[in-house]
């Protein structure tokens, strides 16, 4: 079985030990690199390609969420794991917005990081549980029955990139699943967009929650 490579950043040395330590000592996985700041994670994934990035969310320099932002966008197969202390929801959006397969909160058991860990490995999308229900709710709230029609409204291709792109997948890693090209899947995504009544992927996550098409752990 090929082995499950991570990357981990965090400004705080005693907390990237801890993490390599529990990683290391789960079968098929194994930490390839570490970053204390966002800027030498950037410039360091890339030349490692590591299969998924934990990522602190507050670090010098970069943000979590930007320093997010620039891996996915250079290196569109590499999953990104947030790990954070905050419980805010603004922060969560920042970090699906920004392209992050989920988020872990730091006070969570060992067991629910690597099982995030693998989650956004396989192509999933990992929401904390004791988060999910606050982001989805919040967002139930917020709109109308004319915003959350359900997926049968969609083309079978229009639910298929919104589903996928609500998975973390960029619109180049779905065009060649779906054997279409970027241009169309951008195209089809729109489309997705505009019919559910969402502004940007964060909400296109909650709104995948809301319909169960993910795996919250």
């Amino acid at each position: 079985m090929t082995e499950l490579r991570v990357f981990l950043a965090d400004d705080h040395a005693v907390v990237r030990e801890g993490l390599k330590a529990l990683i290391n000592a789960q079968a098929g996985m194994t930490v390839i690199g570490e970053a204390a700041d966002g800027l030498d994670a950037c410039e360091r994934v890339p030349g490692l390609r590591p299969d998924v990035v934990v990522m602190d969310v507050s670090m010098p320099g970069l943000t979590g969420a930007q320093a997010t932002e620039r891996i996915r966008t250079e290196c569109p197969l590499v999953k990104v794991l947030a790990l954070t202390v905050h419980e805010d929801k603004s922060y969560i959006r920042q970090l699906l917005g920004a392209g992050a397969a989920g988020y872990v909160l730091k006070r969570a058991a060992a067991e629910e990081l690597i099982h995030a860990i693998r989650v956004v490995a396989g192509g999933g999308v990992y929401l904390d549980p004791s988060m999910a229900g606050k982001v989805v709710g919040g967002f139930v709230k917020r709109a109308s029955p004319q915003t959350l029609p359900n997926g049968g409204e969609l083309s079978d291709r229009e639910s298929e990139v919104a589903r996928l792109t609500a998975a973390g997948h960029s619109n180049k890693e779905i065009a060649t699943r779906l054997e279409l090209s970027v241009k169309t899947v951008e195209t089809y995504r729109a489309r997705a967009m505009e019919k559910l009544g969402l502004s940007g992927r964060a909400d296109l996550v909650r709104y995948a929650v809301q319909q169960g098409w993910l795996q919250n752990g």
